[in-house]
């Protein structure tokens, strides 16, 4: 009896092995995502600043280069923000967080803000800002207080106006 199912069991192994889909975790719209714009590694390992057509990235309005989000805009924003101390960078999530920043004026008074590039294009709408504001509670805590919209709209705007100086710099460079 086992011999028979040893033999069943080998005969078994030797037919034809069905061809599977590769496979992944990813739902189909995800990984068709991943196939266009690549992964963090990519193809050819961790790419940082690029290594490929300096012409076909500046047609591409800065979005290439190993970064997940438009580099012009990436930049242009990091300039804006250079005056406030950091906590997070992310290039590939397009998410830049400061960390609380107390202008000399107002030592009672502290701002946060959190930018967060959208699309590869520059575009005016690929960038979003985010802006937190505290002051000094009668205890001496710390007390959420209201931000006028203005703000973030007023930041938006002149990381978009670098992002475009740094564009239009990197184009006549180029030649």
């Amino acid at each position: 009896m086992t011999l028979v199912f040893l033999a069943a069991l080998t005969l078994a192994g030797c037919g034809v092995t069905p061809q599977y889909d590769k496979f992944t975790v990813f739902d189909p719209k995800e990984q068709r995502l991943r196939d266009r714009t690549g992964t963090f590694t990519g193809k050819d390992g961790i790419t940082i600043f690029g290594s490929g057509n300096k012409t076909a990235a500046l047609d591409q309005g800065g979005g290439s280069g190993g970064i997940g989000v438009n580099a012009y805009l990436w930049r242009g924003a990091l300039e804006t923000l250079n005056f406030m101390p950091l906590a997070s960078a992310d290039p590939f999530g397009g998410l830049i967080i400061t960390d609380w920043y107390q202008p000399a004026s107002a030592p009672n008074e502290r701002l946060k803000v959190h930018v967060l590039i959208l699309d590869r294009s520059l575009r005016a709408d690929a960038v979003k800002v985010s802006v937190f504001r505290q002051a000094r509670g009668s205890r001496g805590e710390w007390v959420d207080e209201p931000v006028d919209p203005k703000t973030a709209t007023e930041l938006e705007d002149k990381i978009l106006t670098k992002a475009r100086e740094l564009r239009i710099a990197s184009l006549e460079a180029a030649g």
